[in-house]
């Protein structure tokens, strides 16, 4: 019973986002916000929330491991599973942009995650500070990058949609975030108990992979359509606030206790992963098939050796 439950609080979640998502949209292009300005704020934090929802929780009920496994598990997944699956449709050509300012961001947070969680605990002013990086990087990306998720058609279309559709899917998403993360969290640690495995071990495989769905799912829709660009953008972005907005708001509300396996085996693949996408950009500015490959196998790698 406790695996039906995971899956459908992990359904629950996904469809809770994306009902959000269309609500505030539509509210937001009511009031005159640019597709732009939506795209950054709106979208952005509606593919988080799952990941956000799912951490808090775990945190609030004293499930650390969940926590910090669902975030760590999902950043692994990004980069191997999502943009390895996505390259195998459709080899993605690098922006000179993307190596000189998405990668080293995604670098920098993965470091500063690891060098926070080292000590054993991710700190209130950790979080703080890791929720400032958060403040500041879209900040900076607002007053310098155009990054827009959908057409002016696509707003003008949300305009037309009844106001009170809009704030029912508002009202549904919010109560399927809240209501799916605890499915997920409770059942996840059900699961990990009968299994007499580790709530890490949950944390980092089903959890992560299933809070990583609507980048899986916006990454291959874009691969198929060849913007290799948002492929690649929507997975070193989501890598980036997974870490700067989910820890950082999350160690704010409660502290997260790390345990030394995650220090010492799940971070140290999550910065290999990252560190071994430079060559496969900076190599012929294109991630090939063969990269791709090369990720999804190392992904195979990881799990047997977790499970094993």
């Amino acid at each position: 019973m406790s695996y039906l439950l995971l899956a459908v609080g992990l359904l629950v979640l996904l469809f809770g986002g994306k009902f959000l998502v269309d609500g505030a949209s539509s509210i937001a292009s009511r009031l005159g916000l640019s597709p732009g300005l939506i795209g950054l704020t709106i979208v952005a934090f509606g593919t988080s929330a799952p990941e956000l929802l799912v951490s808090v929780t775990a945190a609030l009920k004293g499930s650390s491991d969940i926590a910090i496994g669902n975030v760590v598990g999902s950043n692994i997944s990004n980069i191997t599973l999502v943009l390895g699956i996505s390259v195998l449709i459709f080899p993605i050509y690098i922006e000179k942009s993307t190596l000189r300012l998405d990668y080293p961001f995604t670098l920098i947070s993965s470091l500063l995650f690891f060098v926070f969680a080292f000590n054993g605990l991710i700190s209130f002013v950790e979080g703080m500070v890791l929720l400032f990086c958060f403040v500041a990087l879209n900040w900076y990306f607002f007053k310098t990058i155009e990054r827009v998720e959908f057409s002016e058609a696509d707003a003008e279309a949300m305009k037309k949609q009844p106001v009170w559709l809009a704030i029912l899917q508002l009202a549904g998403g919010a109560a399927g975030l809240y209501f799916g993360s605890d499915l997920v969290v409770e059942n996840g640690t059900q699961i990990a108990q009968a299994l007499g495995i580790s709530e890490r071990i949950i944390g980092v495989t089903i959890i992560a992979i299933g809070t990583s769905l609507p980048e899986l799912v916006t990454s291959v829709l874009a691969a198929i359509k060849k913007e290799t660009a948002l492929a690649l953008g929507n997975i070193l972005g989501s890598n980036i606030m997974n870490v700067f907005s989910i820890i950082g708001f999350t160690a704010v509300i409660k502290p997260i206790p790390v345990t030394p396996d995650f220090i010492y085996s799940d971070f140290i693949w999550m910065l290999g992963f990252t560190l071994l996408l430079f060559p496969f950009m900076r190599i012929n500015y294109v991630i090939s098939r063969v990269n791709g490959a090369v990720l999804l196998v190392g992904y195979g790698i990881y799990l047997y050796l977790l499970i094993a």
